[in-house]
């Protein structure tokens, strides 16, 4: 028989984790794995005096797990996808062209932008940044753009998109969890959307402008990036064809085919035209897959791989599946804590106390917003943290006389965009690892994830752009009474 967790014992768990990882991880930079491992065990206690036994425990941490396997599918495929893309040449095209072309003043605004687009056609903040993300980030590294600023612009309008776009899982769940339609929401949602990627533009013009965010180590003199285009006009042969994969995902996702099969199958034709195009060996395009792409495989004449440039190598040995099981074995890690803390009930507890105090329309929004931050912090989860509190807070809203697609924006404003700052969850050690920045380092520079939620309780406290409906009627002694005495003359 369980027993309902004190708010100290539900708390004790996630005050562990965070300051492990906030000690162990942010400061003395050690490895997140055993941080959550020691995190999960101090769960397990809890849930242990809580009465849960061991095999509830195993099975909520396998339920989470099965949760999480249709995005682990998704990171292990991308990886295949950037390794095949830089195969093909579709990566590098789109970096040395952007080299010659794109000004380092408006880079940032250029990263973010694009990112959106694409974001907004596929649905996928993670597709976003696995495809032109990457090639936005060696741009950047080429024209000595600081990374840190151009993975957060990358990653403010990759989640701008997924956002706001009707694909997106997210922009559909949040929805349906908090009893709104789609369409509504999302025209709810652009009220506080928009200003906060104006915002993020502004301040990447700013910035941008000056020298806040040239890189300590730019490489950005015309030697360099003369070495740097020479390099990889001798490594490909550029042709229009090459951005064939990229039209394919961009296709697949407008046409509403599934997401596995559209990015194998752009996969496969950059395998292709790796072969076919760039002459490549079948035998390179498979360790591609695997391993990810290397300069050690291109063997041409005039080039020489062991002269290549430490800046070209770093910018072309990227991708492969295997490079993405790092963030798998920490996101395991990460779903073994949010199942036992599930299973011992300390995720209701924790947002019961939220709810408490809660007596006006600011206070009821700002505590959703805390609710799902604390749910996204705990869970590395954008799904929990829109599931949870919607259902929890769906009811309080419509008593309130507040429309549910006040509901449905305050979770994507502070639950959705919130993940991929939170360096233990699987969207941010994928940026981390996708674009070569530590969540840590780009979180300032990620303007649009944190100003979303600002703008919310802004709102909230002023009573703008805040829907109202007829507050359900209280239900009244006499009321009861009334219908008590119908009933008995009937």
């Amino acid at each position: 028989m369980t027993k309902k967790l004190t708010l100290a014992e539900a708390l004790l768990p996630v005050v562990a984790m965070l300051l492990l990882l906030g000690i162990g991880y942010g400061y003395y930079h050690f490895r997140s794995e055993p941080l959550l491992i020691i995190a999960t065990i101090i769960a397990g206690l809890i849930a242990l005096r809580a009465g849960v036994s061991w095999d509830s425990m195993h099975k909520g941490i396998v339920e989470k797990i099965n949760d999480g396997m249709p995005a682990t599918l998704i990171l292990i495929s991308v990886g295949m996808m950037i390794g095949t893309w830089m195969f093909s040449g579709t990566i590098p095209m789109v970096i040395y062209y952007g080299l010659q072309y794109i000004n380092p003043n408006y880079i940032l605004i250029i990263a973010c932008l694009g990112s959106a687009m694409v974001s907004i056609m596929t649905g996928t903040s993670w597709g976003a940044v696995g495809t032109v993300g990457v090639a936005f980030i060696g741009i950047a590294t080429g024209l000595g753009v600081s990374l840190p600023a151009a993975a957060g612009a990358i990653i403010s309008g990759a989640f701008f998109g997924d956002k706001i776009s009707p694909l997106s899982d997210t922009t559909n769940l949040a929805p349906i969890a908090a009893g709104s339609t789609l369409y509504e929401h999302i025209g709810h949602m652009l009220y506080t959307t928009v200003p906060a990627l104006v915002l993020s533009l502004l301040v990447y013009y700013f910035v941008g402008t000056g020298d806040f965010v040239t890189s300590s180590t730019t490489i950005a003199t015309p030697e360099k990036m003369r070495i740097m285009l020479q390099s990889l006009d001798t490594m490909y042969h550029w042709n229009i064809i090459l951005i064939l994969p990229l039209v394919i995902v961009l296709g697949g996702a407008v046409l509403k085919w599934p997401t596995l099969p559209v990015m194998l199958a752009a996969s496969f034709v950059a395998f292709l035209l790796g072969c076919c195009i760039q002459g490549f060996s079948a035998q390179d395009g498979f360790n591609s897959m695997i391993t990810g792409f290397n300069v050690s495989m291109v063997h041409r004449e005039g080039f020489d791989s062991g002269a290549v440039i430490w800046d070209v190598t770093k910018l072309i040995n990227r991708g492969g599946m295997m490079s993405m099981m790092a963030t798998t074995l920490i996101a395991f890690c990460a779903f073994a804590f949010a199942g036992i803390m599930s299973k011992a009930g300390a995720l209701e507890v924790i947002l019961e106390a939220l709810t408490r105090r809660v007596k006006s329309t600011g206070s009821l929004i700002a505590t959703t917003v805390l609710s799902c931050i604390t749910m996204a912090v705990v869970t590395g989860s954008s799904y929990l943290s829109i599931i949870v509190p919607g259902e929890m807070y769906r009811d309080v809203y419509r008593k309130r006389g507040l429309a549910a697609k006040n509901l449905s924006r305050t979770l994507e404003d502070s639950g959705t965009v919130i993940v991929p700052l939170v360096p233990w969850s699987m969207a941010g050690v994928y940026m981390a690892s996708t674009l070569g920045v530590p969540v840590l380092d780009y979180l300032p520079w990620a303007v649009l994830c944190y100003t979303g939620f600002i703008f919310a309780i802004i709102y909230a406290y002023t009573d703008f752009k805040i829907e109202k409906i007829a507050p359900e009627p209280a239900v009244t002694a006499s009321t009861d009474a009334d219908d008590n005495t119908e009933r008995s003359l009937a």
